[in-house]
């Protein structure tokens, strides 16, 4: 009796939902379904069944194939007879599930039944990709005993729950006898059914097959779901399903539709979900409606899988990934690793930050680079130390030891965190003023962000550890508080960098997006702006095209209508600088103006240096010096970048611009200029020396402890400050400064200082009245000068109320034609005159013309109660 070989059309290259029958009445095996292999070794025989009719050779392999996806829910029915003797080189192996169109590949994967063999049996068996094959189901020995008919009906089942049941009917009809049953569910995908024969010469032409038919009844089953994506569902099926997959039919629990819905390239078993929004966090619940095997059979559902979305790695943004703790002195050791590290954190509630190929470095070195598989979940901390000193660090969670990990420098250094496409992710500039604690900034304490909702914050949203053992590496920190920022950005300096091109500098960090607008920038004459390029990585600094080139030493202002920092902050009223295209410098143009040479405990030097010129000059390529032993110079670049400098502005040298601003508080930050080093200025006695990028000297100035006033109870802290701009670089033009103001002021005009005098006359006295208290208000007079001629040379001498001799002031000092001397109320003996009247007599004595003259001045020591 004929039967029909049932396939799926899809795999047959017919219509997709009809069943194919071809039980050779057709007289072929080449269409229908189409069969593949040694077809010149089979023939469709008179009786209508398939033969072989290979070569009579012993040892001979044959195969025949064709397309066919069933696998769980399906019916595997054949008609066989083995007109021989079967034996270990005489059998054939049916298979109902192969991964490949080469059965006899030792890869091949799958699932066939064997007739025959050494046992004479029928079984079945599964073949893996290395190794012999291995029993599901072992049939009955000596079943198919006979040596020239051995004919039989098999019928397979495999039900979704993955139970076989083999079964047989040597008489080749349909009253089965079970063979027995097992559980194997190791392949889920077929891609080929087909025959294979082993045979010996005599038995070329003894196989013969008919009546195939696999029929699976049984629609899909929804196995599991993953989230390989934000936005993708992947839903695996116990089969291959249809491959017109409809949207409309899948959906979250939550009401969520899939936006697409595709069926996988390879794998016909996988759908693809896509959606429009990132799926949610946590558990999700897939429903499919309606969804059709390849055989036709349809699962009305719901069908549900449930999986646990913990979120997609992505690649982090600005200010996504934080660095929230640096340990850059670990000596002594108080309680943590002694080893330097720094946190990062990820302050998202939601997203899952894949690291891989960010980049952590100090700009200019070589970065070290997170590894593929670096994760940091949602609120998550993690330690970052040197791959050699990860192992210290094992009891801290989550640890990254990088390769190339950055020196961190004890006093301060920029970190900077940068994607792998080369984009900041996050940028710091710690000091180690921001510790505000003398004892640990000493070392084994680190480092802690204060607010991590404020990632650009320097100082203000940075301090020193409060936990007992120094830090809290990969946990929250221990100065966790609210510490938002709520001050705009201000514009701090312009400089032009050349004739079409001007750089604004702000005092934090800006939103590089918002700062890119050249609309947001004009100036109040001259070229157009083309463009605006922020700067980073920190973007505290713009650059403006020019649309035509500037005129030199011509000022213009730059105003900013709005500018916007990381926080979010935007300007108000439009800020404002000046700026000019510099010019060269001459001599004399630049001059000190405060010096401070013998800092308190934990400061530094610094010099200020003043421009009384009416040009815009250049400090680039300048260097600052100081007298040596040996008579020599020992230089320091100033900046080896522009910085302008505008008249009458001053700008303060030093190699920390934050300890200086820390001892002498001012809101001039922009004045001060750090310098990678500095002259030697001893504490008794020395010169500052200044020259152009050509060598040229521009000033210099011997100081000496000496030239303080004798008064003060300690001269550590203390600066020499110029008194009048124009006035000469000599110890008559410096004085101590007050006290009113902390003995110094960088950054801000000097507490001395007197303009020049506009009075007429030889002499001009002023003040007339004056308080030597140090309180920088009238602590010393000046005694100016204006001769009619060279030639004079002068004698300053104090007197009291009764004519008692109190200070000589000036002995026989050759003079300039104008001049001043300055009585700081002191005596001889270096103590503070008494309060009352005193006579200043004045004797100028020229010795080409034999002329003399003598003036007195009236002067009143004071006190204030």
């Amino acid at each position: 009796m004929k039967k029909l070989l049932v396939l799926p059309l899809l795999l047959c290259a017919a219509a997709a939902s009809a069943q194919l029958t071809d039980s050779f009445t057709d007289g072929n095996f080449t269409q229908n379904p189409p069969w593949s292999g040694d077809a010149a070794s089979f023939q469709v025989n008179t009786a209508q069944q398939l033969q072989s009719n290979g070569p009579a050779t012993t040892g001979t392999v044959l195969q025949l194939v064709t397309p066919c996806a069933a696998t769980t829910g399906t019916t595997w029915e054949l008609w066989a007879n083995l007109k021989l003797a079967t034996s270990s080189g005489n059998y054939a192996d049916v298979w109902l599930m192969a991964d490949q169109a080469d059965l006899k590949a030792s890869g091949t994967k799958g699932y066939f039944v064997r007739l025959g063999g050494t046992p004479d049996e029928v079984a079945l068996f599964r073949k893996d990709a290395t190794g012999s094959p291995v029993y599901v189901i072992n049939g009955q020995d000596a079943t198919l005993n006979s040596v020239n008919n051995n004919l039989v009906r098999v019928r397979v089942t495999r039900t979704v729950q993955n139970q076989w049941k083999l079964e047989r009917d040597l008489t080749g009809g349909v009253a089965y006898t079970s063979e027995g049953t097992a559980t194997d569910a190791t392949y889920q995908r077929s891609a080929w059914f087909g025959i294979m024969l082993t045979y010996s010469a005599a038995n070329s032409k003894a196989f013969y097959f008919d009546d195939f038919r696999v029929t699976d009844a049984t629609p899909p089953l929804l196995g599991r779901a993953t989230v390989p994506a934000a936005q993708q569902l992947d839903l695996t099926f116990n089969e291959a399903v249809a491959l017109g997959q409809s949207a409309a039919n899948y959906r979250l629990s939550t009401g969520l539709v899939a936006l697409t819905a595709q069926l996988d390239a390879t794998d016909p078993t996988i759908v693809h979900l896509t959606f429009a929004a990132d799926l949610p966090i946590g558990s999700l619940t897939v429903e499919a409606r309606n969804v059709a095997d390849q055989f036709g059979n349809v699962a009305a559902g719901p069908l549900t899988a449930t999986v646990q979305n913990n979120g997609f790695p992505v690649a982090p943004k600005l200010n996504q990934v934080l660095i929230t703790e640096i340990l850059a002195d670990e000596i002594p050791v108080v309680g943590l690793p002694a080893s330097e590290y720094i946190e990062i954190h990820n302050p998202s509630a939601t997203a899952l930050l894949d690291l891989a190929g960010v980049r952590l470095l100090k700009p200019g070195g070589t970065p070290a680079v997170f590894p593929a598989g670096a994760v940091l979940l949602p609120g998550e901390y993690a330690v970052v130390c040197g791959s050699t000193r990860a192992a210290q660090f094992g009891a801290y969670r989550k640890v990254f030891g990088l390769s190339n990990f950055p020196s961190l420098t004890n006093s301060g250094d920029q970190l900077v965190l940068r994607g792998k496409d080369g984009r900041t992710l996050f940028e710091v500039s710690y000091a180690d003023t921001w510790y505000k604690d003398t004892r640990k900034k000493d070392g084994g304490w680190t480092l802690e962000m204060i607010d991590t909702a404020n990632p650009c914050g320097g100082l203000e949203n940075w301090t020193a550890s409060l936990d007992a053992s120094g830090g809290t590496p990969g946990r929250a920190n221990s100065v966790r508080a609210a510490n938002p920022d709520r001050t705009a950005p201000k514009l701090l300096r312009t400089l032009a960098l050349s004739a079409s091109s001007v750089r604004l500098f702000f005092g934090e960090k800006l939103d590089s997006t918002a700062a890119a607008n050249p609309a947001l920038y004009a100036l109040s004459a001259g070229p157009t702006i083309t463009g605006a390029a922020p700067v980073g990585p920190d973007f505290r600094v713009v650059d403006l095209s020019l649309g035509s080139p500037l005129t030199a030493n011509q000022p213009l202002t730059i105003t900013v209508q709005r500018a916007v920092d990381c926080a979010g902050n935007a300007a108000g009223p439009a800020s404002s600088a000046m700026f000019a295209l510099p010019v060269p410098v001459s001599s004399g143009d630049v001059v000190i103006n405060e010096i401070l040479f013998n800092p308190r405990s934990g400061g530094v030097d610094f010099v200020e240096l003043l421009n009384r010129s009416t040009k815009y000059l250049d400090l680039r390529g300048w260097q600052l010096g100081g007298l040596k032993t040996d008579g020599s110079i020992g230089l320091e670049a100033i900046s080896p970048e522009s910085y302008v400098l505008g008249p009458g502005q001053f700008v303060v040298l030093t190699t920390r611009p934050d300890l200086v601003q820390a001892q002498y508080p001012a809101n001039n930050l922009a004045a001060f200029l750090t310098m990678s080093a500095f002259p030697s200025y001893p504490d008794d006695a020395g010169t500052v020396v200044v020259q152009n990028a050509l060598g040229q000297e521009l000033d210099r100035y011997a100081y000496t402890e000496k030239q303080h006033l004798a008064l003060l109870d300690s001269r550590d802290g203390v600066s020499l400050e110029r008194i009048r701009a124009t006035g000469p670089s000599l110890p008559v033009n410096f004085h101590s400064a007050a006290s009113s103001v902390g003995y110094a002021t960088p950054g801000r005009p000097n507490s001395q200082q007197q303009p020049d005098p506009t009075g007429t006359g030889v002499l001009t006295l002023e003040p007339e009245i004056f308080t030597p208290d140090e309180d920088g208000q009238q602590d010393f007079t000046t005694l100016s000068y204006q001769l009619d001629q060279p030639g004079y040379a002068g004698t300053v001498t104090i007197y009291d109320a009764q004519g008692r001799l109190v200070r000589r002031l000036v002995r026989n000092e050759t003079l300039a034609t104008t001049g001043f001397w300055q009585w700081d109320g002191l005596n001889d003996k270096a103590q503070k005159a008494a309060v009352g009247y005193y006579v200043l007599l004045v004797e100028l004595f020229r010795a080409s013309g034999g002329e003399k003259r003598e003036y007195r001045k009236t002067v009143v020591v004071g006190a204030r109660f």
